[in-house]
């Protein structure tokens, strides 16, 4: 692999659990993030997986620095993000952007497209001029597949597909280096969805972009990365090649999700035999100890109750964490 972009290690973020308005005290903490670990080469797209409560936003978050991380590193072109100041982190603000999740509600209902883009770009500087900016919205429209007289509407005169395009369009204003894209097609159409991962695609080749893509849809987190990271619980339990993930899971928790995609074919989809997991996910407030897996897991053993086991390379670039694979 190339020379990581972006290099994340042992980061933690609990969240404090207090009560009292004058007196507080702090009850305990939510371990949302709990000792990850992960690279991200340059032009490389890594998608990050989990079911519901994870941690993947919240690890998005402390990337933007729109959190301040409880621990860890977060190094991107080899200097620390997680300890950066208020004017340290202008700077980076143009090299790092978001595509939001819910495009109804990302964009300032007050506010019509010209302004949502040229926004950044006028508050960061970078196209000071009116009449340039003009341009350059019109451009980035274009680009994101809308027309150029969309610079005249406000968000509630266009569908979820063109406000999401917006939302796009508007990563790209100060032309950044990487985004995180979190849920950015989940609360799309289906038939939508393909025009936005194709488009997310085109502008990652063209751009020469680097995606974190945060994702429960499996389908498609295939489709557009060239790595998966799987979070249960606060941790990354499975890393590894797009195609090594779907055709040779190794932990218990990937193989339990992949189950339980369902298969298009009704035939197939008939004979299948799905076990699903027992029991519920763990509170992250109280976490289990040991693997944190495996109340859930159908191959614990008693050992799994006490040690936590770190991620091992199985096979050349897949690693996992479990002490039960051979």
């Amino acid at each position: 692999m190339s020379t990581p972009l972006l290099e994340v290690r042992g980061l933690r973020m609990h969240f404090p659990i207090t009560e009292g308005i004058i007196a507080r005290r702090q009850l305990g903490e939510v371990k949302a993030v709990d000792g990850v670990d992960l690279t991200i080469a340059k032009g490389e797209t890594l998608g990050l997986v989990g079911e519901s409560g994870c941690g993947k936003t919240t690890m998005g978050r402390c990337i933007l620095r729109l959190e301040t991380p409880t621990g860890g590193e977060i190094r991107y072109n080899g200097v620390d993000i997680a300890t950066l100041g208020r004017r340290d982190l202008m700077a980076l603000r143009r090299r790092i952007q978001v595509i939001f999740q819910d495009p109804y509600s990302s964009l300032n209902p007050r506010m019509k497209v010209a302004a949502i883009l040229g926004e950044p770009m006028k508050v960061h500087g970078i196209v000071p001029d009116a009449r340039k900016r003009a341009d350059r919205v019109r451009e980035l429209l274009s680009l994101c597949g809308l027309n150029p007289s969309f610079a005249d509407r406000y968000p509630h005169e266009m569908s979820g597909g063109q406000r999401q395009r917006v939302g796009i369009a508007r990563a790209l204003a100060l032309e950044p280096e990487f985004i995180v894209c979190d849920e950015a097609v989940s609360a799309l159409d289906v038939s939508i969805q393909a025009q936005i991962i194709n488009l997310l695609e085109d502008l990652r080749e063209k751009l020469n972009l680097t995606y974190l893509f945060i994702a429960h849809d499996l389908s498609v987190v295939r489709h557009l990365c060239q790595r998966v990271a799987v979070m249960y619980l606060g941790r990354v339990v499975e890393l590894a090649s797009c195609d090594e993930v779907f055709e040779n899971p190794l932990h218990p928790y990937t193989k339990a999700l992949l189950a339980a995609v369902p298969v298009p074919d009704p035939t197939v989809e008939a004979g299948r035999v799905v076990q699903p997991l027992s029991g519920e996910v763990p509170s992250p407030i109280n976490p289990p100890s040991g693997c944190v897996f495996h109340p859930r897991c159908p191959i614990a053993v008693d050992a799994c109750k006490r040690e936590r086991p770190e991620p091992r390379e199985h096979r050349p670039g897949h690693w996992a964490a479990c002490s039960q694979i051979a």
